[in-house]
């Protein structure tokens, strides 16, 4: 007898925290508790998600920018039910398949043209892994450089990359020849290195999913010259900035940079299925399948299914016909401007940056001297309790979920669904007015938030618990 999953789901929806202490992570299900994070969601669709009383809350994160295209979108619906209604062979493996051949050349038609060859995979971090693999390949060079704050994914590789201690912290030794960081706006160090020609590519993020940072001159353009100079490829790490997220169809285009190679994932699929692609210049592509009997030298069982390759020409679809990469710079500059108007009335606001609909909120100390006070008690503890104060404030009070935008930040990060209208932006402007204004009421119920956390954080300190804090 088939299983019946919708009755499944509605005899033991609300189990769900209790399942994941049980039989998965339970560190992360404590985490998610202390943050007031441990809702049950029992639908989506589009920008919202609906907890078991049908309450409705505003997705600033997305799945960390994997559902640009909104929740549960039709078309994407429609593509899986098509897909599966046609019967096609499904990852033969020594076969070409129709559907990956018709992505590979959708996503070339709207790359630049000398990136023409694709390698499809499942995830962004698998991407990075091939990427790295190619520029090896193509260049026999053995070191590579990121930037300082990079995330790249958390596989061996990808995390050999990382700007971020708290990732790599306890799996180290890392890979050998990948550990040079380049700070932004350092180019003289990052000469020093290309000159010893023996970095085959330096691996940037065009705006840094750490922080949403970027370079704010020409960092980028003279990276690129160095990198042509002395052989090196030049990576986009495309996995949360591309497909519309930063107002433009990749993020290097903010730049009018010429990429050797990117890589895709998140977004790619419509949020359904794992997709994720590399898109290289041909000739550095042949580097690594250079002989019939290297034919399948780097491959993954499910990187061309069937169902992977027909969500991601839906979603392509979808990013063009409602043109949500126009409405993206468009939502981004409005949210940008009204966001950064809050400064004048809350002094805890630094500024507020970004990219199209990748934004962050920085926060700094006060000037008023009860909250300056209440500001120092926090970050001798923990420098990131204030930020997910904020973030615990806007989905327990305000119902609107959004994330702080790494370790030892003081920044809130917004990643809205492309499909956002004014709306959604007044929503979260006037939720983040309101939670400020809170905040400047000490002692108030916010700084009650704060005091719980610095209590769990001090008892974090003399047990295992975990940190009150989470952001991927």
């Amino acid at each position: 007898m088939a299983i019946d999953l919708k009755e499944l789901v509605a005899a033991r929806l609300g189990e769900n925290y209790e399942l994941h202490e049980r039989h998965l992570n339970r560190t992360l299900v404590a985490a998610q508790r202390v943050i007031g994070f441990d809702k049950v969601y029992a639908r989506a669709e589009g920008a919202y998600l609906y907890d078991m009383d049908n309450a409705a809350y505003l997705d600033f994160l997305s799945g960390y920018s994997v559902f640009n295209i909104g929740r549960n979108h039709p078309a994407i619906q429609k593509a899986i039910r098509d897909v599966l209604d046609l019967d096609l062979p499904n990852m033969v493996q020594m076969d070409c398949s129709l559907l990956s051949g018709l992505l590979a050349e959708a996503l070339t038609k709207r790359t630049p043209k000398h990136l023409d060859a694709v390698f499809f995979c499942n995830s962004g971090t698998e991407a990075m892994e091939g990427a790295l693999k190619f520029a090896r390949a193509a260049t026999q060079r053995p070191r590579v450089f990121s930037l300082g704050g990079a995330f790249h994914g958390l596989s061996l590789g990808a995390l050999s990359l990382m700007g971020c201690e708290s990732f790599t912290e306890g799996f180290g030794p890392l890979m050998q020849g990948f550990d040079g960081r380049i700070g932004l706006d350092d180019l003289t160090t990052l000469e020093r290195e290309l000159a010893k020609r023996d970095v085959a590519a330096f691996v940037i993020e065009p705006v840094q999913g750490k922080g949403v940072n970027f370079p704010r001159g020409d960092f980028f353009n003279r990276a690129q010259e160095l990198c042509r100079k002395h052989g090196t490829l030049l990576i986009a790490d495309e996995i949360q900035t591309g497909l519309g997220r930063t107002g433009k169809m990749f993020g290097f285009e903010h730049w009018n940079l010429e990429p050797d190679i990117i890589t895709l994932a998140k977004t790619l699929s419509g949020g359904y299925v794992p997709c994720g692609a590399i898109v290289a210049r041909r000739e550095i592509y042949q580097k690594t399948f250079s002989r019939m009997d290297r034919c399948v030298v780097h491959s993954t069982t499910f990187g061309r299914n069937n169902l992977a390759m027909a969500c991601g020409l839906a979603a392509l679809d979808v990013l063009d016909d409602e043109k949500l990469i126009e409405n993206a710079a468009k939502m981004g500059a409005l949210l940008v401007e009204k966001l950064d108007a809050l400064r004048a009335k809350h002094s805890f606001i630094k500024e507020v940056r970004g990219k199209g609909l990748m934004i962050a909120i920085e926060f700094h100390e006060p000037n008023e001297f009860k909250l300056k006070m209440a500001w120092k008690l926090l970050h001798k503890v923990d420098k990131v309790l204030f930020a997910q104060m904020v973030v615990t404030q806007m989905l327990v009070q305000h119902r609107i979920l959004t994330q702080v935008a790494g370790h030892a930040m003081d920044v809130v990060k917004i990643l809205p669904p492309l499909i956002i209208g004014e709306k959604e932006v007044d929503m979260f402007v006037n939720a983040l007015d309101a939670t400020l204004t809170e905040c400047r009421k000490f002692p108030g119920p916010m700084w009650e938030i704060g005091n719980n956390f610095v209590r769990h954080a001090l008892r974090s300190k003399r047990t295992a618990e975990p940190s009150p804090s989470v952001s991927v």
